[in-house]
């Protein structure tokens, strides 16, 4: 490793001063927090789905915080075009008299970018997001920029359901390392919340780390190791998931419309070294491929007509994938 055990020792420390300064303003969210870190350390984007007025935004807006990254915020609405996300070249009169073309960045040109209710956007205004996810550049007028370093999209959806959304492109979804599921805080967390939000007292932010340590810990998950034992159980997960496959559980054949590609695959590898260097760890386990299993393919599975009228959702198909295919149990 070209890291150093020491090395490798204090980044999971400083993520875990990241994750207590996130804390300190965001109530409860534990797993949003986690896979939305795991997220950003595996160098990739992640949705976050739920109800309106559940701290999606506040959350990844104290995340570019703590992580002093630069941010900008695209709120998505069914008018907004592509031009208005990648930035558009304008006719500029110089001081000769002249008329020149100049480019005028949009707010995709930031470290970190919060898609807001992506979903009420028509689907060719959330492709505008797909070249900068998938290549981190942008094309305009046949003229190709680069994305800052490090690029993050963190968008927020609506449940589907909702009236006045679009549902995402499949090959869209499929750029999103994981989908994150946010769901009601408990009592408690609600009386902790009113008493942040509604008192007098405000919370100032600590930046933990900038965006060249953070740089750092990307390139410290990509050298987490992970033992061939490991990486032949994440593809059995993969591969169980496939309906048509010879190695699809029951379940899968009789509920799923379709499975995860290999982009999920690299996904669960990605995610689980992320959750193995938080934890201070220089290899994967098991513990972290099942930990990441259900935010990495809850949207790369399609459930059929029988899957959605009996109620059935993908986490539960992935919930009787990950029971049934055992660690070096191959089918």
């Amino acid at each position: 490793m070209a890291f150093t055990e020491q090395q490798y020792t204090e980044m999971s420390k400083k993520l875990q001063q990241v994750k207590e300064e996130i804390h300190r303003f965001i109530v409860g969210q534990e797993e949003a927090i986690d896979y939305t870190l795991y997220a950003v350390l595996a160098d990739g984007h992640a949705l976050l789905e739920g109800l309106p007025g559940l701290g999606k935004t506040m959350l990844i807006r104290t995340i570019s915080e703590v992580l002093d990254l630069s941010f900008s915020r695209i709120q998505f609405t069914p008018d907004l075009m592509p031009a208005d996300i990648t930035g558009t070249s304008m006719i500029e009169r110089t001081a000769d008299g002249k008329q020149q073309f100049t480019f005028q960045p949009g707010p995709i040109f930031s470290q970190m970018v919060l898609a807001d209710e992506i979903n009420r956007a028509t689907p060719k205004t959330q492709s505008a997001l797909l070249e900068a996810m998938g290549e981190k550049t942008v094309t305009i007028l046949g003229d190709t920029k680069k994305m800052a370093k490090p690029f993050f999209v963190l968008a927020t959806q609506n449940p589907i359901e909702m009236e006045g959304t679009y549902p995402l492109p499949e090959a869209q979804m499929d750029r999103f390392l994981c989908k994150i599921l946010v769901p009601y805080p408990t009592k408690q967390e609600l009386m902790e919340i009113m008493k942040r939000t509604t008192g007098a007292i405000e919370i100032d932010l600590q930046k933990i780390m900038n965006a060249g340590e953070l740089i750092e810990a990307q390139q410290m998950v990509k050298e987490v190791l992970v033992a061939d034992e490991m990486l032949e159980y994440a593809t059995e997960l993969i591969v169980a998931t496939h309906p048509e496959g010879d190695y699809a559980i029951d379940e899968v054949k009789q509920y799923a419309l379709y499975g995860s590609g290999p982009r999920g695959l690299q996904s669960l590898i990605k995610l689980a070294k992320a959750r193995a260097l938080i934890n201070g760890r220089f290899h994967v386990s098991v513990a972290d491929i099942k930990t990441v299993a259900k935010p990495v393919l809850r949207h790369r599975m399609l459930l059929n007509y029988e899957g959605e009228a009996s109620g059935k959702t993908a986490d539960d198909i992935i919930d009787i994938i990950l029971e049934k295919v055992q660690q070096g149990a191959s089918k």
